[in-house]
């Protein structure tokens, strides 16, 4: 059985793991010279093309300055074919504030996170003082795939990712940063783990783990506290008080509206528009969240056929 293995792991009597290291460095070095060959802005459009994650950081004192300004939005509306998911959603995340996306199933709460990030296009004025920005997306559980043979040391490690990309090695420290990371969130003795063997719970602390070595400005977080433990719930709500005492700015989705009454002073009620955003004690009233009920059950999120 093991020479077996042995000749599946090689072919033509070299180990795959050479054979694959050998091509990288080979097309690193075909990436670098053509990269030279087509001068600086060659090697701008490369990086986009093959390296889209690589983002060295700006200087700090243009990060210092992101953080004291609000993320504005415009008039905001996504649709997925017929279905409006967001229609003329207007308003700011002030700078280094904590708001809870909050409102019925159907509101648009995960689109609106898909538009801050990105994921979703949207009207190039729509949203405002976010590009260039370093932007931290944690999306639900289910959006994501834990078959993939990776463990949790190198899942947390991937959040330095823009630091390094595809086609350079990882900075000196990354290691050491790693270790803080997923001590912090209390995976101390799980590292080596493959992240498919994580509970629900684990899982999210190593998410949170990536999202510490991003060191983002903006954090936005979809049901970051679905389906776990109340001591997870309650560590990790720790971290996010800590990310917003240093004046990053967040937005959550979240459904636990004592949580949201409890944790987060901002509030953004959605009903695919906005119904109240501002101080949460004053969105949270039970006119807002009847109307915010009233209009995602009616008919009103279908265009007319003639539009």
């Amino acid at each position: 059985m093991t020479e077996q293995r042995e000749r599946r792991g090689s072919r033509y009597g070299t180990p795959i793991a050479t054979r694959a290291q050998a091509a990288a460095r080979q097309i690193r070095k075909v990436s670098r010279l053509s990269a030279s060959a087509f001068g600086s802005f060659g090697r701008a459009a490369l990086i986009r093309c093959f390296d889209p994650g690589y983002g060295p950081d700006a200087a700090n004192g243009a990060h210092e300055q992101f953080k004291k300004t609000a993320i504005e939005i415009k008039d905001l509306s996504v649709r997925y074919g017929r279905r409006i998911a967001l229609e003329n959603i207007t308003g700011a995340f002030a700078a280094g504030s904590m708001t809870a996306i909050v409102g019925p199933n159907g509101a648009g709460k995960s689109t609106l996170l898909k538009a801050l990030a990105g994921v979703v296009r949207t009207r190039r004025d729509a949203i405002t003082n976010l590009s260039g920005r370093r932007v931290a997306y944690l999306p639900q559980q289910s959006a994501l795939e834990r078959a993939f043979p990776v463990s949790v040391r190198a899942f947390v490690a991937l959040g330095a990712w823009r630091h390094f990309g595809a086609f350079r090695n990882p900075p000196a420290d990354i290691a050491a940063r790693v270790f803080e990371a997923v001590a912090a969130v209390g995976l101390d003795g799980l590292a080596s783990r493959a992240i498919a063997d994580l509970s629900v719970g684990q899982f999210q602390r190593a998410l949170f783990a990536r999202m510490l070595m991003q060191d983002a400005d903006v954090l936005l977080l979809d049901e970051p506290f679905a389906a776990i433990d109340e001591r997870t719930s309650e560590d990790l709500l720790h971290l996010l008080r800590h990310w917003h005492e240093e004046g990053r700015t967040i937005a959550a989705v979240l459904h636990d509206l004592a949580e949201v009454r409890a944790h987060f002073p901002r509030t953004l009620l959605l009903a695919r528009r906005g119904i109240a955003w501002g101080e949460t004690e004053t969105v949270l009233t039970a006119e807002n969240l009847a109307l915010a009920r009233a209009i995602v059950e009616g008919d009103g999120n279908v265009l007319n056929e003639a539009a």
